[in-house]
């Protein structure tokens, strides 16, 4: 991946992509193929967004999506690709009580495998916030959190729809009275994600995941049986409902390893003999739509005077790594055409 290292006051672009994760790289990838300068800027370290790793001693986590489905056809040719990569691999296609389904495919070694091959040859800036975004005639003026800042002919913006609804406020981006609407009308869920080293195997039953429809546990998987950790780790996702009970702004670490250690103990039964020996909580406030647009991106500069604007993401798509995936690339033709 190239990294834009150059700290001059102002960066130029055909076109700034704020947000690292699956909509924000299938769209530089498109993007870059057509010849347009691109710019990926993201608040986080790594790549991916919501596909996240994670290390604890020696134990390896994925806690963030666990696996992609593939449906649509140049989605499956995408995964054809990383799997030849060998960033990608099929994990299953069904557990225990569940009939045969779409294959399960999961990063290697972790999901965050597949954003970094998507980031090969994109120009991300990583930890690096964007501070205010601003019309400035016929372009896009980005305010850094380094104090650079970034002119663009195009934006796009994939941060989940609330932080989305926030930027665009506070630059006072007035978009068009039915795409306000269909942006607040978008819902997520939170998730408080556990990943628990054990000090044996677990007593989950091969391929190594569950997944539950009632109760405080959403999912839970094992790491070391799915290949991401070589010694005992689980992985386990609290429920919607749990989760948003416990989410919390305030002494958040400590509440949140109070919960954690709540979901361990419903999890008892599928840890078998094994005794956790650490773990760490992770919170995803915007864990997963749950009401989505029923369009696969947003052109928001549509009915204005603004620039070229367009929103992207799973919450246009579908809750799913492949929706995110097809948000972006469908956000990338839309700016073609809007950029000639």
């Amino acid at each position: 991946m190239t990294q834009i290292a150059d700290q001059q006051d102002n960066l130029n672009a055909d076109i700034l992509i704020i947000g690292a994760g699956l909509a924000g790289l299938g769209a530089a990838n498109d993007l870059k193929q057509a010849g347009y300068n691109v710019l990926v800027v993201d608040k986080g370290r790594g790549l991916g967004g919501r596909l996240a790793g994670r290390r604890i001693g020696e134990a390896t986590f994925d806690h963030g999506a666990q696996f992609m489905t593939a449906r649509d056809s140049r989605f499956q040719n995408s995964v054809a690709e990383w799997i030849a990569a060998g960033v990608a691999e099929e994990w299953y296609r069904s557990y225990p009580g569940q009939a045969n389904g779409h294959p399960r495919y999961r990063g290697v070694p972790t999901m965050t495998a597949v954003a970094k091959y998507m980031a090969t040859d994109i120009n991300v800036l990583r930890q690096t916030r964007i501070e205010q975004i601003q019309q400035n005639g016929q372009h896009w003026s980005a305010t850094l959190d380094n104090g650079n800042s970034v002119s663009a002919r195009a934006l796009l913006i994939t941060s989940p729809v609330p932080q989305t609804i926030e930027l665009l406020a506070a630059g006072n981006i007035d978009i068009s009275p039915t795409n306000q609407a269909r942006l607040e009308r978008i819902e997520y869920e939170s998730c408080l994600a556990v990943m628990a080293v054990l000090d044996g195997p677990t007593a989950i039953p091969a391929p190594g995941a569950i997944a539950f429809d009632e109760g405080p546990i959403a999912w839970i998987s094992d790491n070391l049986q799915k290949g991401v950790s070589t010694i005992p780790a689980v992985t386990i996702h609290g429920s919607g409902d749990f989760s948003a009970r416990h989410f919390s702004k305030e002494s958040v670490e400590q509440n949140h390893m109070q919960m954690g250690q709540q979901l361990i103990d419903a999890a008892a039964a599928y840890l078998g003999a094994a005794r956790v020996t650490e773990y760490q909580v992770h919170g995803w406030r915007y864990s997963k739509p749950t009401v989505v647009d029923r369009k696969a991106c947003m052109l928001a500069s549509e009915a204005t005077d603004l620039p070229p604007l367009a929103l992207a993401g799973d919450a246009f798509a579908g809750p799913r790594f492949e929706g995110a995936v097809l948000s972006g690339w469908a956000a990338a033709k839309c700016l073609i055409a809007e950029l000639g």
